[in-house]
């Protein structure tokens, strides 16, 4: 079993300790437990009260966040044409058409978000059941015909975010190395796109639970109205 550092143990006490604190508070409990010798993702996860089993009250959107994630996604392009060139100019790390379907349906699956112009969309729709959630969609904004537009905001921060089947949605916020305020910033972006996304048939409360922690710290509990004041102070 792995075995943690004293500082580790000494801030997951005082985590324990807490039943939820508000987010400035807990990202810096994050920093401070992410001793691992790499660069940790600061990670949110959040349980919202709602039953996407009902497709009113799906939760779907995206959002850019003002000091990106500290990483930049492996972005593939169906394109073809002008505006292929214009999703290699872009950054787009592989740019195809029916070869790149071809590749995906024999199993290639190293990027992060694939994007899609709309003339090519009859080829790429029948790698739905096999990329799922991952399927290019309008509403994401990953089926667009300004398709360099796209991936310059994919590269440079946006983030997609999609309730699961249960009502928990994950997303990446920063790095363990950027200062608090930037951690929050984020956190307080990510949470007002969030609330503006509630969907009408939502009935409750909305922000049910919300945890961050780093790649390899404890969790920590964040109260869910001092983040929706957050998110509402940063709206103003």
């Amino acid at each position: 079993m792995k075995s943690h550092g004293k500082r580790y143990r000494n801030v997951a006490e005082k985590i324990a300790a807490e039943q939820a604190v508000g987010p400035r508070d807990a990202l810096e409990l994050v920093k401070q437990t992410a001793t691992a010798k790499f660069d940790e993702t600061v990670d949110l996860a959040i349980r919202l009260g709602v039953d996407p089993r009902h497709g009113e009250q799906m939760v779907r959107g995206t959002v850019n966040l003002p000091h990106g994630t500290g990483k930049s996604p492996r972005v593939a392009a169906f394109a073809k044409g002008e505006k292929a060139t214009q999703a290699e100019a872009a950054g787009a790390d592989v740019v195809g058409a029916e070869d790149l379907v071809q590749r995906i349906e024999t199993g290639w699956k190293d990027f992060d978000v694939l994007v899609a112009t709309r003339d090519v969309m009859s080829m790429v729709g029948r790698l739905g059941k096999r990329l799922g959630p991952r399927m290019p969609n309008p509403k994401a904004g990953t089926v667009t015909d300004d398709i360099a537009r796209a991936i310059t905001e994919l590269k440079s921060g946006k983030v997609e975010f999609r309730v699961d089947k249960v009502g928990n949605l994950h997303a990446a916020i920063g790095k363990a190395s950027f200062p608090v305020e930037h951690l929050v910033e984020n956190f307080a972006v990510f949470t007002a796109a969030l609330l503006k996304a509630k969907p009408a048939a939502a009935k409750g409360q909305y922000l049910r639970k919300i945890c961050v922690s780093s790649t390899m710290g404890p969790s920590v509990n964040i109260d869910p109205t001092l983040a929706q004041q957050t998110a509402e102070q940063q709206s103003l």
